[in-house]
């Protein structure tokens, strides 16, 4: 069984602890590699234990390990290895850094995308952990010491659903940039509803994320497929361009038990380095998934110039200072003719003008924008602003547009807002259903969209704000009367205790006089 809510929390509690100085942005980095080895180890031993019964045919055990794990620990390398060096006062940083020189050399060829430079982000000699490599090693052996009180159950998701909860916390804990990696639990589920509603039982199914982040959207979405669980029935691409966060992502696919096999990640520019099928001796060929999701950075800063040839930015080149058109582009250039996208990005992409203007034109022209979601503020760790899911198909026939305004459907947690499972509940199904909801959803015909010049801001046609009750005038006019006789009443009485009062000097009078004054 997967970790209780107050093991997580112990586990979070007790790193805090264990980490002294240590940003939690960085510290992260150690903790997250020593919880990966421990999942590579623990599949490693027991391989070990399966299939090795000949000492002397070791090198041809090792072979086939490389080729069905598509890497190699060898006993005296194992996470519990490090355990016992621990027990006997005899581990060392030298230890763990030449196991983890050993695991890169064994890298199968055909894991490598998976798992070349996945520790890198392991500095051991880093002050971060200590002043001396005494304070150090204590810290290394804090974190394997946690990490060795976590049970691992072959049938269960232990460590992945752990390393979810962690990524989260440290997002949450890391200050704002961090949470760039990150995306709600809440709104991948809605994205990946909407994404596999209808296609659930697809037997193959490839997913792609280009801004990939932890790898969250991908693995939710693949949580809601029929077939998820069967062999190569799921491939997931995806590509990132931080490094510390590209390890990040393929760490969590991998201890979420996709095989190396059906992993295809890319540390690059997702903007300026497409994925090398593209165009290829002049023809265009572009790799193509069955759905597209993304919550890219908003509003980023992007290399617009020389754009006018490229493939992927035939409706329109996305302005210089907000690159959230050039996203939403990819990715619908990325997608099969009868696959899905979702993309969540701000608002500011409904109804800002000039060049963004002509390409939101031009997804609608071609009937691309099949639905407009508007979520609440202040449910992202990094930002407070409020965020919109468009979900766009790249072949539809029709073409009206669905909106959902679901910004009022949440739960208040401490500084943040969060999306309750009735309010999911609603998106999703008010997204199968696609019919009028008062209040909530609305669906326009081109005719509206086009009377709007084109402008998709969600409250030009799904009016949320409650009714206001008719005002009852004869009342009203009664309360006035009861308040005026009320308020001469007050005065009377004022004027009375007034009357009676003398001022003890000359001053005190006239302050007195004036107030009579005034009640009069």
């Amino acid at each position: 069984m997967a970790l209780d809510s107050r093991k997580k929390a112990l586990v979070w509690n007790t790193l805090n602890k264990t980490r002294g100085k240590i940003e939690p942005a960085e510290y992260k980095n150690y903790v997250f590699g020593i919880m990966f080895y421990k999942y590579l180890s623990s599949k490693a031993q027991t391989w070990w234990q399966t299939h090795f019964h000949d000492k002397d045919n070791q090198a041809e055990q090792l072979a086939n390990m490389q080729t069905e794990l598509g890497y190699v620990i060898q006993p005296g390398d194992l996470f519990t290895d490090w355990q016992d060096a621990i027990k006997r006062n005899e581990f060392t940083l030298t230890q763990l850094a030449d196991d983890l020189e050993s695991f890169n050399q064994y890298i199968a060829p055909q894991a490598q995308t998976a798992l070349t430079g996945i520790f890198a982000d392991i500095d051991l000699d880093s002050s971060r952990l200590g002043n001396n490599q005494q304070s150090r090693t204590q810290t290394i052996i804090n974190m394997i010491d946690l990490m060795g009180q976590i049970e691992l159950d072959e049938a269960s998701d232990v460590l992945g659903d752990l390393y979810e909860y962690l990524i989260g916390m440290f997002s949450i804990n890391s200050g704002t940039k961090s949470g760039e990696f990150y995306t709600p639990h809440q709104v991948s589920e809605i994205t990946a509803q909407i994404l596999t509603s209808g296609r659930e039982e697809l037997s193959n199914y490839s997913l792609y994320d280009p801004a990939i982040g932890s790898g969250s959207l991908l693995l939710t979405t693949a949580s809601h497929m029929n077939n998820a669980e069967k062999k190569s029935a799921i491939k997931y691409y995806g590509q990132e361009l931080i490094t510390t966060t590209y390890n990040l992502a393929r760490m969590n696919l991998l201890m979420h038990g996709i095989e190396y096999q059906n992993i295809v990640l890319r540390n690059a520019d997702t903007l300026t380095d497409d994925w090398p099928d593209g165009v290829v001796d002049g023809i265009d060929s572009p790799r193509l998934f069955d759905a597209v999701t993304a919550n890219p950075p908003y509003s980023l800063r992007w290399d617009n110039t020389n754009r006018e040839h490229d493939p992927r930015f035939k409706q329109g080149i996305a302005p210089k200072s907000k690159a959230d058109y050039a996203f939403l582009l990819h990715c619908l250039y990325h997608l099969k003719s009868d696959g899905r996208m979702v993309i969540v990005l701000s608002h500011g992409v409904l109804f800002r003008g000039g060049t963004e203007h002509q390409i939101r034109k031009n997804l609608l022209k071609a009937h691309n924008i099949s639905a407009v979601i508007g979520l609440p503020k202040k449910i992202f760790t990094n930002t407070s602003i409020p965020t919109v899911i468009l979900v766009l198909e790249k072949q539809r026939q029709a073409d009206d547009v669905l909106f959902i305004d679901a910004s009022q459907g949440f739960e208040k947690v401490k500084n943040n807002n969060k999306l309750r499972q009735q309010d999911i509940e609603k998106i999703v199904s008010t997204y199968q259903n696609r019919v009028d909801v008062a209040k909530y959803a609305h669906v326009a015909s081109m005719e509206e969209i086009i009377k709007n010049d084109y402008n998709l801001n969600i409250p030009r046609y799904v009016d949320s704000l409650e009714d206001t009750p008719p005002i009852d005038v004869k009342q009203l006019s009664r309360d006035i009367h009861q308040l005026d006789e009320e308020q001469r009443q007050l005065t009377k009485h004022m004027n009375h205790l007034l009357g009676e009062l003398v001022g003890t000097d000359d001053e005190a009078q006239e302050t007195l006089d004036l107030l009579k004054d005034v009640f009069k």
